[in-house]
């Protein structure tokens, strides 16, 4: 290999618009016909092997209850044990691939995903996860590409970080993948998440065990499909699914456990860390966590606010994708002031907002994930209009006859701290505080301590000093700080996602900063001409200093 190859410069996947007639809405229709008709037998993976145990599940559309789109099969601790040796075996091959061999793999990937795959991932995304086409498109198509090519890209550029050198010598910086291996956990929300958490340590070179979120199972295994038919060797990276308590415990006790690459509540990953603190004595190596964790996100504005740009960020920042977005906008301070004219405008929109199936192309919005969430959101909902402090302005209707549909939701409450102002909710109910509006700097601070998360949050004011006051009061609300923007759509390359607190360790997925922490540095120094006397200079005497110093007989003498 003489050569110093380079990876070719990425940049954002351009997001379709799948208007009608275009060539590819008709692709992305005729894929989820063809996917309906299918219902897969999804096995495990795991070293390059499809096991199936005959434990199975039925993998069914949020949307539509009736609609079966497969089944999988369900293992446990025996699987999981089996996933982290076939991990351990591949490693040893893997991690000694070159990189642009490795590279090559997850660049195909992208590209192919910039084809024809990209309707069978927008299609399952649709169907398993009840995505209107727009979400689906820049989820498991446009961030998905994205993450794959820029990944790489940073990847090189970590490898191409080098020491200076002294002289006689050369110095060298080698990141080596973790010892052991990396354990993946998915959420069901985002597909390019699902397919980020297992390829970025990968790319590293690392060997990994996935375990997606059962609810998108469905998705998680065309994502495989896509990356066996990229070249993705045996065992590089296994998939287990079935109950949690068996497979996190047996991949967290192993002592080969090198790294976790988690997204999902905070309670399972704060359970995580104390369980990997437990057996911290057992491991070879200290395992890396890196987990995004929850969010109550909000929407912060100033008086000097643009009143429809802000209903419209509240719009789609709260009910894009029913809410179930890790950024998106559960909770609103808005001004006395300003407040009659957004709250016309957003109401106003949410009556022209359609419910149903993302099979309709007219749907902005759909059903939740599943049957637990449904309930949890719905008891919000009815708690809110059961206390004297809230006021359901929109939405509050709850159906599960056919799908989990649950209308957006406004609540606006005169308590700042009640629960939907403080608590996760993860579905599609925005909570509303009007403020008197000459206290913006005790509100800022307000929501700066009222909730435990710092994912993302968003501050609106044309008066620059204003929001230069947001973003020093609410330095550490948020990870990712949005001006004038909804706090959701963060893009890889361009704003690298991730927050503090109760919310993960901030590890900015979609940057250098996250693939760094799938690599151990080893420094390495080459001396070409090593001394041949052990003695240093400064040993040296000056002239005459010899016979002006007593020897050591002498001074023995003297001291007796």
């Amino acid at each position: 290999m003489n050569a110093r190859f380079e990876i070719p410069k990425p940049s954002n996947e351009p997001v379709l618009e799948y208007r009608p007639g275009s060539p590819e809405r008709k692709a992305l229709k005729a894929r989820i016909a063809q996917l309906k008709a299918e219902r897969p037998d999804i096995p495990l993976f795991i070293g390059g092997q499809e096991l199936r145990t005959g434990k199975t599940s039925e993998c069914r559309s949020p949307y539509d209850q009736a609609q079966g789109l497969g089944r999988f099969h369900q293992g446990g601790s025996a699987q999981t044990q089996a996933a982290i040796e076939a991990a351990l075996k591949a490693q040893q091959d893997w991690s000694r691939m070159p990189f642009h061999a490795r590279a090559a793999i997850f660049l195909k990937a992208a590209e192919m995903l910039a084809g024809d795959w990209r309707w069978t991932m927008n299609a399952a995304t649709m169907l398993c996860q009840s995505k209107n086409v727009h979400q689906a498109e820049i989820d498991s198509a446009c961030e998905m590409i994205d993450f794959l090519r820029f990944n790489v890209h940073f990847a090189e550029q970590i490898y191409s970080a080098q020491p200076i050198n002294g002289k006689n010598m050369w110095n060298r910086l080698e990141q080596r993948p973790l010892e052991g291996f990396v354990f993946a956990v998915t959420p069901f929300n985002f597909t390019s998440i699902l397919g980020n958490l297992p390829t970025a340590p990968a790319i590293m070179g690392n060997t990994v065990v996935w375990k997606p979120a059962a609810s998108t199972v469905y998705t998680a295994y065309h994502f495989m499909r896509l990356l066996k038919a990229a070249g993705l060797p045996d065992g590089v990276i296994n998939i287990v699914v079935g109950p949690s308590s068996q497979i996190g415990e047996t991949a967290l006790s192993s002592p080969h456990l090198a790294g976790i690459h988690f997204t999902g509540s905070t309670g399972v990953f704060q359970w995580m860390w104390s369980t990997v603190a437990s057996h911290i004595k057992d491991y070879k190596t200290y395992p890396r966590l890196v987990g995004e964790t929850g969010g109550k996100d909000f929407i912060f504005a100033h008086a000097s606010a643009d009143p429809q740009a802000l209903a419209v960020a509240l719009l789609r920042g709260a009910f894009e994708y029913q809410g179930q977005k890790c950024s998106a906008a559960s909770r609103a301070y808005i001004p006395d002031s300003l407040w009659p004219k957004v709250k016309q405008a957003l109401l106003d929109m949410l009556k022209t907002v359609k419910m149903g199936s993302p099979e309709d192309f007219g749907n902005f919005f759909n059903a939740v994930i599943d049957k637990p969430a449904f309930d949890s959101i719905a008891g919000y909902i009815q708690r809110a209009k059961a206390d004297s402090s809230c006021t359901v302005l929109a939405g509050g209707v709850c159906d599960e006859s056919e799908g989990f549909f649950i209308q957006p939701t406004v609540v606006q409450t005169t308590d700042p701290r009640y629960e939907s102002m403080v608590e996760e909710i993860f579905g599609p109910v925005l909570t509303l505080y009007v403020y008197p509006e000459r206290q913006y700097r005790q509100t800022l601070e307000l929501c700066d301590a009222s909730s435990p998360y710092a994912l993302t949050g968003a501050v609106f004011a044309n008066d620059r000093q204003a929001i230069v006051e947001a973003e020093a009061v609410l330095v550490n609300a948020a990870g990712n700080f949005y001006i004038n923007d909804k706090p959701t759509g963060a893009v890889v390359g361009q704003q690298p996602f991730g927050g503090a607190r109760a919310s993960g360790t901030n590890d900015k997925a979609g940057s250098y900063l996250n693939m760094i922490r799938w690599a151990s540095a080893r420094t390495i120094k080459e001396t070409f001409d090593p001394p041949k006397d052990y003695r240093y200079p400064f040993l040296e005497q000056d002239p005459g200093e010899a016979a002006q110093r007593p020897s050591a007989r002498e001074r023995s003498r003297a001291a007796a």
